[in-house]
């Protein structure tokens, strides 16, 4: 974990996406902290955390992460956070603020997705085909499936350095926490979750993301009880690396009005 901003200001917990780590906020985490008191961490099995404390059983599904959320918020005694949850961390979110409402007094959810496949009457951006394309290249050859969704995920061949820094970032995960991670996300469907959501909550999403398109931000932002819903002129499914001064600007915001 890694506490910055101010000491009496509201709670900003910030929670990194798949492959990630807290590094990734890096670049909008300053000027929340001006503020705030901004909460970074490395989910177990990620980043700088402890690997030993990694288990299959508990991090098979999104449930595991929800857990570590909330075991943070109780070892440092946090009440009235805004948590904002990036891509998968976004659903973290949701099962945290299910679980123990009381802590929780606003979500953001950045680029969310509450499931990743189309159905009967929702799109979700893939089919199960290629989902099962997917996690079987990651399966199979883990950095070389790094190497090229990496890209696609950013959605920035205009700047470069920052498609190779997912890709470093992808690679740099145990391969095996990789695959059991990926499979929990790409695989959960949290749609029947959201409508129990009582916190305040902010939907950030891009205006080109592959991963989650506009029709699922629209989904998102319906299934929540008076939730709000901002489109950022930003591409591809990390706005806090391609576009953070209008994402620090779009949390800080909600923060302020919340808090």
């Amino acid at each position: 974990m890694t506490i910055t901003g101010r000491e009496d200001g509201p709670v900003v917990m910030l929670a990194h996406g798949f492959g990630c780590d807290q590094n990734m906020w890096r670049l909008v985490a300053p000027a929340l902290a001006e503020n705030a008191r901004v909460v970074l961490f490395d989910y177990v099995g990620a980043g700088d955390s402890d690997l030993s404390a990694w288990s299959r059983q508990r991090y098979s599904s999104l449930d595991g992460y929800a857990d570590d959320v909330l075991e943070i918020c109780r070892e440092l005694d946090l009440r009235r956070v805004v948590l904002v949850g990036h891509s998968v961390s976004a659903m973290v979110g949701v099962l945290a603020a299910l679980r123990e409402p009381e802590r929780f007094a606003g979500l953001v959810l950045l680029t969310p997705s509450p499931r990743y496949t189309d159905d009967d009457g929702y799109r979700g951006g893939f089919s199960e085909a290629d989902i099962d394309e997917l996690l079987e290249s990651l399966d199979s050859n883990y950095l070389g499936w790094s190497a090229a969704t990496a890209p696609m995920i950013m959605g920035t061949p205009d700047r470069p350095e920052l498609e190779e820094e997912l890709t470093s970032s992808f690679c740099r995960t145990d391969p095996e926490i990789a695959r059991v991670f990926a499979h929990a996300t790409f695989r959960s469907d949290n749609r029947e979750d959201l409508p129990g959501v009582t916190a305040p909550t902010l939907v950030v999403e891009c205006a080109q993301d592959v991963l989650a398109p506009p029709e699922v931000g629209a989904f998102v932002h319906a299934s929540i009880p008076g939730s709000r819903l901002v489109t950022l002129d930003a591409t591809g499914h990390c706005p806090q690396l391609s576009a953070p001064e209008p994402t620090a600007r779009a949390i800080a915001s909600f923060v302020a009005e919340v808090l």
